[in-house]
């Protein structure tokens, strides 16, 4: 993003906020949204979304509005993300299964598009098909880049398959750990360490608040 500098860090974590709700806006067939009628989809003051937008110039016209193909391509440009990415989940046992369910990110970062598992047969109820692993070279969607990783065995072979077979970011849910080149991307979803750490503050406020 070109005025980096500038922008307030504040106004930078709403950006994706206000993303979303374009996206979603578009997705309802709406054309056009003025700041207020914005600012009840995010719950964000409008005065508040007129200044962030300002950081990114002259978006709109007072008493007109933005247009929202206009603000989902700016805003697109800037944040130098693709929001229609094509995810792949790779393990579909009972995280994975859960996380197919949950599979509503069309607004935010794209959709997970397939699963693979090395026994397909024996997943029931996906949203999504499912392909033998082994079939990845073949199934992957053209253009996919990351994968969701949800199995706790063989797992760094199966990272290297994915990784020779162009995946590039991986969101590892995988206990083991494994090692990448440096040119893929990790992030490691660890939810015992986050409880540990949450424990950790939440003592820490309780012995300040005491003291």
């Amino acid at each position: 993003m070109e005025n980096n500098k500038q922008v307030p860090k504040a106004t930078l974590h709403r950006y994706p906020v206000y993303l979303k709700a374009l996206r979603k806006l578009k997705s309802e067939g709406i054309e056009r949204v003025m700041s207020r009628e914005l600012a009840e989809y995010v719950g964000i003051e409008s005065t508040t979304i007129r200044r962030d937008f300002s950081f990114l110039g002259n978006l709109g016209k007072q008493g007109f509005g933005y247009k929202v193909d206009d603000l989902i391509r700016i805003f697109s440009e800037q944040l130098g993300m693709n929001f229609d990415e094509k995810i792949i989940l790779v393990g579909c046992g009972n995280l994975g299964k859960a996380l197919l369910n949950y599979n509503h990110w069309n607004h935010v970062v794209g959709e997970i598009v397939c699963a693979f598992d090395i026994n397909p047969a024996g997943v029931s109820g996906a949203s999504v098909p499912v392909y033998d692993l082994k079939d990845l070279p073949e199934k992957k969607p053209q253009g996919c880049r990351i994968a969701i990783l949800c199995i706790s065995k063989d797992v760094q072979p199966t990272v290297d398959f994915l990784v020779n077979n162009g995946i590039t970011g991986l969101v590892s849910f995988a206990s083991e750990h494994f090692s990448v080149p440096g040119t893929v991307q990790v992030k490691q979803i660890d939810v015992v360490s986050s409880i540990q750490e949450l424990v950790f503050e939440a003592n820490a406020a309780s012995e300040k608040k005491a003291a």
